[in-house]
């Protein structure tokens, strides 16, 4: 390589200093080359909101906001662990059943055994560990493939729920704090507004640290105005969300219902959790090289098949969380718990939001975006008094469109030499 070809002190300190007119020029260069990453799923939850807000005035009140929320979280939570299978360009179709499987295990033993709250949600998450443990042996070790498996267990687990339901009996869930954590848990005023607080600050200094990381390394970074328009841009969305929510929806005088519904608390909690193991560890990096290329990852020294047992873990385990969080909301658990729509909505938030079914390509992000466009669908048609039929075929043609954008992506990418 003669000294020519080497990136000269002048050129190093042009990429790190580079302008905002020089980022966004190379934002939509990967933009054309297929690197779209949750742009489609930001643009449509815009356009949805701004659709149903124009056609139900109802769409954006405190109450409807604060049932949004609670309506969309176990699906998101879910859908949160679905991402890691994904990106292993893997499938775990139980995922819904799962959650019923360890909610049921937590009202059978609050309800009809009346063990603490904390006993009952360490068993529930350790069903739900075991469960992804059993699924990742059969995947990684048998070499059964986890569409097979998955189907096996998502008909086998409607059983079990029959069964822990005794038929089809509901088992309600009376414990205060179980029902704290999605039924009628509220951040009172001020601490909604440390919690603003302490976010935004957060996302601040994570993009100051990152680019201060990169800049010391010689590599190109982010421009200051670009860091400043996005915390800007979040400050004053969540600012809105918040302020919202802390207005009185209660229409009994006597009852006050201000506050942040809990439920933020915890999905923001498990969003920091995830997103740093995928982002901040080896493990995570190693989950990403196993999904773009697992013989380049073996021959690399990863163990591959350790870390495919370990994403079925960590996705049951969050069904797990999505199941005591679906039985927090309802107060109950029943037959249906986790049956129904709730596998359709998680995988297709996962997709939606922008996590790539061919594996490599994704963010725990992806699922919040994707769960908020499924859970606004949902809640703005309801509002419209569309039937159940139409709410699911926009949904499907919503997932459709999706996952055709990926497909058509990965191929821009291909083409253009990314992959």
């Amino acid at each position: 390589m003669s000294l020519t070809t080497l990136p000269s002190r002048e050129t190093l300190e042009e990429r790190r200093s580079a302008g905002f007119g020089a980022y966004a020029r190379d934002y939509l260069a990967r933009i054309r080359s297929g690197n779209m990453g949750a742009l489609p799923a930001v643009l449509g939850l815009l356009a949805l909101v701004v659709a149903f807000s124009v056609a139900r005035p109802e769409f954006v009140t405190a109450g409807n906001l604060a049932n949004l929320l609670h309506q969309g979280a176990a699906v998101t939570v879910i859908a949160m662990g679905l991402v890691f299978v994904l990106l292993l360009g893997e499938i775990d179709l139980s995922a819904g059943f799962a959650s019923g499987v360890c909610a049921s295990v937590l009202a059978v033993l609050l309800t009809n055994f009346g063990v603490p709250w904390y006993v009952a949600v360490l068993a529930a998450l350790a069903t739900g560990a075991a469960i992804g443990l059993i699924i990742g042996m059969l995947v990684a070790k048998l070499g059964i493939p986890s569409f097979v498996v998955t189907l096996a267990a998502f008909l086998a687990f409607q059983g079990a729920v029959l069964l822990l339901m005794k038929g089809g009996t509901i088992v309600a869930v009376d414990d205060p704090i179980i029902k704290k954590i999605n039924f009628d848990g509220r951040l009172a005023p001020l601490p909604g507004w440390v919690l603003y607080g302490v976010t935004i600050a957060g996302m601040l200094a994570l993009h100051l640290w990152k680019r201060y990381s990169r800049v010391r390394h010689g590599l190109a970074a982010e421009p200051r105005s670009v860091i400043a328009l996005r915390v800007v841009t979040a400050a004053v969305l969540l600012g809105g969300a918040v302020w919202t929510l802390n207005l009185e929806r209660s229409p009994n005088a006597a009852i006050s219902q201000r506050g942040v519904p809990m439920i933020v608390l915890v999905v923001g909690v498990l969003l920091a959790l995830c997103t740093f193991v995928l982002n901040r560890t080896a493990f995570g990096r190693h989950i990403y090289a196993v999904g773009g290329n697992r013989e380049a990852a073996r021959r690399a020294g990863i163990h591959v098949d350790a870390i495919r047992i370990a994403v079925f873990v960590i996705c049951s385990t969050m069904a797990a969380v999505g199941g005591i969080v679906a039985a927090s909301r309802d107060a109950s658990v029943n037959p249906n718990t986790g049956g129904s729509n709730v596998l359709l909505y998680a995988m297709g938030a996962a997709v939606i939001g922008g996590t790539s079914l061919f594996g490599g390509k994704g963010r725990v992000l992806n699922a919040v975006l994707g769960g908020a466009v499924v859970a606004v669908i949902e809640n703005g048609m309801g509002l419209m008094n569309y039937s159940p039929g139409t709410k699911y075929i926009v949904t499907g043609v919503v997932l459709l469109l999706a996952a055709g954008i990926d497909a058509v992506t990965r191929r821009r990418a291909a083409r253009a030499g990314l992959r």
